[in-house]
């Protein structure tokens, strides 16, 4: 986890220096970040009614709402701080927009994200260990403790998620197009990251052993 810092140019950003080489101001230290985007993660991916926090079928919640419950938690956190975490973020897991906010995937609550863009790629992976891989090919992918199963759009990202699970990885090859043409809805949480409902097997196609 790295720090917060902010440059007057380029604005919110992680790490000792900005893209422009510029060392800002330091906002949040590397506890503080941590801290609150596991509290915000929490919120907004799977315990939103334990607030009494509105969401609707799309993951949005409205933003003042999430910073009043944030700053009750952490007296130090507020709106900015809110955006800093957001702005910074590498991997996109948020946004906010017209005075709302949500995370764009990772949900276990039942989103349905009806106005996310449908993904266009043709091949897509999913990264798994060896005796999980033999299961998938079998019966298929289903989400686990989360609304989606969540493939990504290049191998190198689906090894990454891998290796989080397993020393051994293996990557499923997913036939995105075939699937999409037989109406399984395929949607884009970000540039790395597509969700599916399901992925029956018949569109599993091959393994590849990293």
């Amino acid at each position: 986890m790295e720090e917060i810092r902010v440059c007057p140019e380029h604005g919110f950003y992680r790490g000792e220096l900005c893209i422009c080489g510029y060392k800002g101001q330091q906002i949040l230290n590397k506890e503080k970040v941590e801290r609150l985007g596991r509290f915000i993660s929490g919120i907004l991916r799977h315990f939103p009614d334990k607030f009494n926090l509105e969401m609707d079928e799309n993951g949005w919640v409205d933003f003042n709402s999430i910073v009043k419950i944030v700053s009750r938690k952490y007296r130090w956190a507020n709106q900015w701080l809110i955006m800093a975490i957001v702005d910074s973020d590498q991997k996109t897991r948020y946004e906010i927009k017209e005075g709302k906010m949500r995370a764009r995937y990772g949900h276990s609550v039942g989103v349905k994200l009806r106005d996310y863009l449908l993904s266009e790629e043709e091949v897509l992976y999913y990264g798994t260990g060896e005796e999980e891989a033999h299961r998938i090919m079998e019966i298929g992918l289903k989400p686990v403790n989360q609304t989606f199963v969540h493939l990504s759009t290049t191998v190198e990202k689906s090894e990454k998620v891998a290796r989080f699970r397993t020393d051994n990885p293996v990557i499923l090859e997913i036939d995105a197009k075939s699937a999409r043409e037989s109406g399984l809805r395929l949607i884009k949480a970000n540039e790395y990251i597509v969700l599916a409902e399901t992925v029956p097997p018949e569109f599993i196609i091959r393994t590849v052993k990293v």
